[in-house]
Parts: structure tokens; sequence; C-alpha cells
């Protein structure tokens, strides 16, 4: 079986390569139209159900053969050479670790910089229209005012955020309840890390689905 290029395929890396990298007030790119429009209908179709709010590792989904590609060519050599050129730095060695969120409620979107084991974190949405005003992933000059951002991301179908992790990335969002469709890919320190947070969200994952958002908030 002959093996697809990503040009050809979900991830339009050229586009990637060409936005522009922002550094103020910590290095980040915005990318509508990351995935390519021709591959929207099948990703769509194989976004895993998830009926709960909470972050469930990727590999506990039942993703479909699209959804499935899509975190293949993520996690792949192509993509992450262009990753390290867009922010002068090198992933040799780094693994991986993809997220996957179905949901949204009142505890998510608080003002945070992710952890200090993460080097690069990607959100891409797959949400087919949006127009609340919640939801939207907000890019803050501190870690102290919410409407104190730089940027503010509409969580689109196909919307590329990343951003190299630092201690003043700032980001949150208004909370919002209901479905908010996004991938989160992470580059982080060594595989302790990754196994460790599997197995956190892992958890978290388990006791959402049996006790359900109201009786569980790990």
């Amino acid at each position: 079986m002959q093996t697809p290029t990503l040009a050809a395929n979900m991830i339009d890396i050229d586009k990637f390569s060409a936005t522009k990298l922002n550094s103020d007030p910590f290095e980040f790119m915005v990318l509508p139209g990351f995935l390519k429009t021709d591959k929207l209908a099948d990703i769509v179709r194989d976004f895993p159900s998830i009926k709960q709010a909470g972050s469930f590792p990727a590999d506990t989904l039942n993703c479909g053969p699209a959804f499935i590609k899509l975190i293949q060519q993520l996690e792949g050599d192509e993509f992450r050479h262009a990753v390290e050129q867009k922010f002068k730095l090198d992933l040799t060695g780094r693994p991986t670790m993809i997220t996957v969120r179905g949901h949204t409620d009142e505890t998510d979107g608080r003002i945070h910089t992710d952890s200090k084991t993460k080097i690069i974190t990607m959100l891409i949405y797959f949400n087919e229209t949006w127009h609340e005003s919640a939801g939207r992933l907000r890019l803050l000059r501190s870690g102290e005012d919410l409407d104190d951002f730089v940027a503010e991301v509409e969580p689109s179908i196909g919307t590329l955020l990343a951003f190299k992790r630092s201690d003043n990335s700032w980001h949150g969002h208004k909370p919002f309840v209901g479905e908010r469709k996004a991938l989160q890919l992470n580059w982080v320190l060594d595989e302790q890390v990754k196994r460790r947070e599997q197995k956190r969200h892992g958890v978290s994952a388990f006791f959402k689905k049996l006790f359900g958002n109201k009786e569980y908030n790990g």
C-alpha cells in the first residue's frame, strides 16, 4: 500500500510553514484552514463520540479511520520538522501526546500557562459553526485578566492554534457548557511525562464516564 504524503492529505503543511509566528507576549500562531477542505467531511464523520466534558486520551476513544489518519500525520516526522523550523527548536526524541474533547463545562477555560512538562501545545478545532461569545480561547497578556488579550481564537472547524509553552503563555476562555470539539497535541519532555499524563487523563475519563460531570471533577 502506498503511504500518502501530508501535502496530499489531511493537513496543509505549506500553509502552516507560511503562517506568521507572533512573539508578543509569547510565541504563538493561529491558522484557520489548517485542515484540508476536501477532507473535512471525512474527519467530522470519524470524530469520536464523546458525551462528557474533559480531555480523553485518543487511544481510549473509538476514532474512525480518517481521524486516525489525521493523528498519524500530526505525529509524523514531516510535520514535526515543520514545527521545529517554525519554533526554532529540536523535538528529536520528544514524545507526542494527543487528547480529545467533545464537550466543555463550567469548570473549563480557567486561565493557565500549561505545565512545564509541555514544550509545544497545539489545538485543532472541529466545530462546524460557532456563534457563541463564550468558548473562544484568548491568548492573554497576564494571568490576571481574561479581557486583556492579544488574540481570540474561534473554535471553528479546521482552525489551528499553536504556541510554545512558557511561564507567561497565559490563555483561557469564558465558560461554555455544551459541545465543543477539539484535539490537543503536545510535545512533552519525556516518556515518563507522557505515561503520567495519559494515566491522569485516563483516570479522569473513567470517573467522568462512571459518575458524570456533576459527580466527579478531577
